[in-house]
């Protein structure tokens, strides 16, 4: 492909270090799949299960993922240089790469990726990033900050019991006690800092509870139990934009398990997906309501994807959690409800990169300082 004169440099971020480590490089891999014909220049970085960061020397994915992962032997160390916007050194030499980043697109899930973290490292880069900023990924990535922000929105969710590590660890019996009396079986159980549905267990019955709470805490010191839905539909809505965003169509997610737990969205592939869901216009209308309200009440920017349970008997909605990174990969719900919307991969893609711009563009044009007036001073 002949790239015209002024082409756009974007650097592609994957792996991490997350329990998704996998399904970033995956989402990675398909999103450059996608995006040949566009006319972008691009760079990778992929950062280990480490931490470490490493450059694609030979300007391909595959030069630094060996068996679905990001190598620490592969490529070369890079870090960024923070008194030079978009560029990058060397670890090894400490000379600069050529390639300069106008945009970076994070392609990182869970923790270390899409909490804040690697957000507020780009902050500090001053460099344009596709995706929600420091804030909103980090509200957006605790499910029980989340649910309290939600809530102050009136936004419509389920019960739910917020669980502490050193709570449990002293006093399980009036955890469970807690759960059986404001809660009602199943219930779900989940790690407040997680995504892909890791380390989540549904309960049917109070004696599970233990093994449950023991499983998310090992992902993390804040657990959410919460009430679950029977016989509704699971969707999920799409948001994209800034200060206006838009909402997708509304797809239905029907789980291969129990749930739509990690084996069913990415190992065994016996989950279906309907787009658009079987539901009124009425109760659609709803979701993409509530799912830009959701974005609002975060402060979201760029992308999202809001998941939401429905009684079809009712139209009644309830919103289930949010999403402000979510999945490329060829089976991942974002880029197939806007494909459904009417804006296909590549267009969503220099979507995504253009809101990227007019962000930073419009953080720019902020006053970073006031000048406090002198007492006495003339004026």
């Amino acid at each position: 492909m002949t790239l015209p004169a002024e082409t756009l440099n974007l650097l592609l971020m994957f792996g991490g270090r997350s329990c998704e480590h996998a399904v970033s490089v995956t989402s990675a891999k398909s999103l450059i799949a996608a995006i040949a014909d566009v006319p972008y220049q691009v760079q990778f970085v992929g950062i280990t299960e480490q931490g470490q960061w490493r450059w694609a020397l030979e300007d391909s994915i595959d030069s630094i993922v060996k068996e679905g992962v990001v190598n620490p032997l592969a490529g070369a160390g890079v870090l960024p240089d923070l008194n030079s916007p978009g560029r990058f050194l060397n670890a090894d030499t400490g000379q600069h790469f050529l390639f300069q980043a106008d945009v970076i697109f994070p392609l990182l899930h869970g923790p270390y990726g899409e909490d804040g973290t690697l957000q507020g490292l780009f902050e500090m880069f001053d460099v344009p990033y596709v995706g929600c900023g420091v804030a909103a990924s980090a509200c957006g990535m605790d499910k029980l900050v989340s649910k309290r922000l939600f809530e102050k929105a009136g936004i419509p969710q389920a019960d739910y019991i917020e669980v502490r590590r050193q709570n449990w660890l002293d006093e399980p019996s009036r955890v469970t006690a807690d759960i059986e009396q404001f809660l009602s079986f199943p219930v779900f159980v989940k790690p407040a800092n997680m995504g892909s549905s890791v380390g989540i267990s549904r309960v049917s019955e109070p004696g599970q509870l233990k093994a449950a709470i023991d499983l998310a805490l090992e992902f993390d010191s804040k657990v959410l139990v919460e009430n679950g839905f029977e016989n509704m539909l699971e969707v999920e809505c799409a948001v994209l934009g800034n200060e206006q965003p838009e909402a997708s169509v509304v797809g239905e997610i029907r789980p291969g398990a129990a749930f739509y737990d990690y084996a069913s969205k990415y190992v065994e592939d016996t989950s279906t997906v309907v787009i658009p869901a079987p539901m009124s216009d009425a109760a659609s209308q709803k979701v993409q309501a509530l799912a830009i309200k959701a974005f609002k009440a975060l402060d979201g920017s760029g992308l999202a994807r809001a998941d939401f349970f429905v009684d079809v008997s009712t139209d009644k909605v309830w919103l289930n959690e949010i999403n402000t990174l979510p999945g490329f990969t060829p089976i991942s719900m974002y880029p197939k409800l806007w494909a459904a919307s009417g804006l296909p991969y590549t267009g969503l893609v220099a979507k995504l990169v253009a809101l990227a711009k007019a962000r930073f563009e419009m953080k720019k044009s902020l006053k970073c300082s006031y000048e406090v007036p002198v007492k006495g001073a003339s004026h």
